[in-house]
């Protein structure tokens, strides 16, 4: 329907065009006509006449003229805004003044007494023109120059008829003939712009559609575009969004500074308040991010609770220190709903000329980690140490594999003594490497690279296999009541399923599962869920817990108690030098009563001098470890220390 609204519009559109040139010529031809008239001594009837026809005249003009109503007012006049009631009603006016116009000119009859005076080939000759021209000029609606054309020829035609004679009759049939077949002429014409109309409508419908597809592809694109490289929570770029729009930066420039920001606290806000609450705290951190830093700084939410910012330049240490101090002080004002102190930021910051975006997020990752190890709301820049130590664990990554397979690795074996220091019970397997390059690897930094190349499960099947030989080697030795204490850290006990492969190698080797205990840290322990399941599986087995590092971290008496811990291990921080410090002596006085509180034994590590095993003693402690007593050994110095210490095992 909306189609032949716009048809009827283009042929109102075209039927006003064709009656600024059509009525002009008919006005004149009326003039001649007049003049003729007067010649003949017919000056008043073709006055009246004139009179007349000049009246419709002006009228159809002035109809021409007047307004079609618009769908939109706002909008041009075009077809497609034209309101289809309103071409209706102008094309039946156009039609009803077309019929008028006709009729007026039938009475051309009465200048030329009925087509029988001398002067009727002139007014034959004029009204055979003007009924082609109408036919011409309506081409567009048919039914306007057929209500003009049919008054004056059926006139013409009955004029002749009533005069009577065979060439009358003749040219009166001749007319009619005419009459047909510019009736027919113009019905043609009409079907031939309809057509060309619906045609060049379809045409107009077809682009606007492929335009407006293409406009919404174009959108559509955009807007994927704008979800693939943004984070739907925040709006912050994503991590793909982020090296996108830094490779796109201006290759000149002063160089990158990258900070990558790690929330603090955020799991326990999840855990306690749930993850709704924890959006809300994402997309605050978010906002504030944005309120707090330059326009053209790149901000993006790297993942999880870890956020990146990107400065289009290497920020010098004062303008490092002011932006990391700057963030680290907006995160920390409250959240709602959330008490002070919930929510902090560590920042790690690298600041490079160059523009290796790669490089510098390894290196703010190691900055970050190194500020995280500081406590919260620390920021740390990336430095020449950092760079060593990177180096370092780039090494280890390397040449790791080979070091496992050519056993390179060692796992060396220190001695916990019981009963304040008198009498061996334990002996806690510590893992060695001495690379080539770097020394002795530490064993955090071991176990940290593992994880990340996907080594951590090679690396436990390698220690598990040396401390399971020796549990062996201390059960051929009738010592199968001393255990063995294996060292698990986070990232080990969520990447591997430690308790099948533990629990499988004690049964295939027929070890008793009380002689093995499994260390984890605090770091460990605070995300309970994670874990949970799996000690309890080795607790149901038999295998011992031990939460080591006890009271730097994250421990709580509930999450001893689901834990199901056997002992507890006092960090070496409070046990060294605590002969000289009060502070010291309360806290571990506070673990000591704790632990026997709870029925859980308490190991003090770190014990290296005679002083400090005295007061530990005068305090109540019956397990103790450190260097006082014996050094990290290899298995086989370990065998030939218990044979020369005999005394101690007995």
């Amino acid at each position: 329907m909306a189609l032949q609204h716009l048809i009827l519009a283009d042929q109102l559109m075209a039927v006003r065009r064709s009656m600024f040139i059509s009525i002009p010529v008919s006005i004149i031809l009326g003039l001649i006509s007049l003049l003729v008239a007067i010649h003949y001594g017919l000056g008043l009837a073709g006055l009246l006449w004139f009179f007349t026809s000049s009246l419709v005249n002006a009228a159809r003009m002035v109809l021409c003229r007047a307004p079609i109503r618009l769908i939109n007012p706002d909008d041009g006049v075009e077809p497609k805004n034209l309101d289809p009631a309103s071409v209706r009603h102008h094309l039946f006016l156009q039609s009803a003044m077309a019929a008028i116009s006709g009729v007026v000119w039938s009475f051309i009859a009465v200048l030329c007494e009925g087509y029988t005076a001398p002067q009727t080939v002139f007014y034959l000759t004029v009204l055979c023109g003007i009924t082609a021209g109408a036919i011409t000029a309506g081409f567009a609606y048919a039914l306007m120059p057929i209500l003009y054309i049919v008054p004056v020829l059926s006139s013409v035609a009955g004029c002749l008829v009533y005069a009577g004679g065979f060439e009358r009759y003749c040219l009166a049939a001749t007319i009619v003939l005419y009459l047909v077949a510019l009736i027919r002429g113009a019905r043609e014409s009409e079907i031939l712009f309809r057509q060309s109309s619906r045609l060049k409508n379809e045409a107009t419908a077809m682009a606007e559609s492929l335009k407006t597809a293409k406009d919404q592809a174009t959108q559509a694109a955009a807007e994927m575009g704008h979800r693939a490289a943004h984070d739907a929570l925040t709006g912050l770029f994503n991590r793909g969004g982020l090296m996108h729009a830094v490779a796109s930066l201006p290759a000149p420039g002063t160089g990158l500074t990258l900070m990558l920001l790690d929330l603090d606290g955020f799991k326990l806000i999840n855990d306690a308040f749930g993850h709704k609450a924890g959006d809300k705290v994402l997309v605050e951190v978010g906002r504030r991010l944005r309120q707090n830093l330059p326009g053209d700084v790149l901000v993006a939410r790297w993942g999880g609770d870890e956020f990146a910012v990107v400065f289009d330049c290497a920020l010098g240490g004062e303008a490092i220190s002011t932006a990391a101090t700057t963030l680290i002080a907006v995160m920390s004002i409250p959240f709602a709903t959330f008490d002070a102190g919930r929510i902090g930021v560590s920042i790690g910051v690298c600041a490079s000329e160059e523009r290796d975006i790669d490089e510098l997020l390894v290196r703010a990752d190691a900055a970050l980690y190194r500020a995280k190890s500081q406590g919260r709301n620390q920021f740390y820049v990336f430095d020449a140490d950092l760079c060593s130590h990177l180096e370092m664990r780039r090494d280890i990554e390397r040449d790791l594999v080979k070091a496992l397979s050519n056993n390179s690795v060692e796992v060396w074996f220190q001695p916990i003594l019981g009963d304040a220091g008198r009498k061996l019970t334990d002996l806690e397997a510590l893992v060695r490497w001495n690379h080539p390059r770097h020394g002795w690897i530490p064993s955090t930094d071991l176990m940290a690279v593992s994880s990340l190349c996907g080594l951590a499960e090679p690396l436990f099947r390698y220690i598990l296999k040396d401390v399971c030989a020796m549990m062996q080697t201390l059960q051929a030795m009738n010592l199968s009541h001393l255990r063995v204490a294996m060292n698990m850290s986070p990232r080990e006990m969520a990447q591997i399923a430690v308790d099948d492969l533990i629990i499988a190698n004690l049964r295939r080797l027929q070890l008793p599962a009380p002689m093995l205990e499994i260390e984890i840290t605090e770091e460990t322990a605070k995300d309970i869920r994670s874990v949970q399941s799996k000690l309890t599986a080795l607790t149901h087995e038999g295998v011992r817990i031990a939460l080591d590092d006890f009271g730097v971290g994250y421990s709580s008496m509930s999450s001893l108690r689901q834990l199901h811990v056997d002992r507890i291990k006092i960090d070496r921080s409070f046990v060294y030098g605590i002969a000289g410090s009060a502070d010291d002596r309360n806290v571990v006085q506070s673990i000591l009563s704790l632990g026997m509180s709870l029925g859980i034994e308490v190991v003090a590590e770190g014990v290296e001098t005679k002083a400090d095993l005295q007061t530990l003693r005068e305090l109540g402690c019956v397990s103790m470890q450190g260097y006082y007593f014996a050094r990290p050994m290899p298995q086989h110095e370990t065998v030939d220390w218990i044979k020369r210490c005999r005394s101690l095992v007995q």
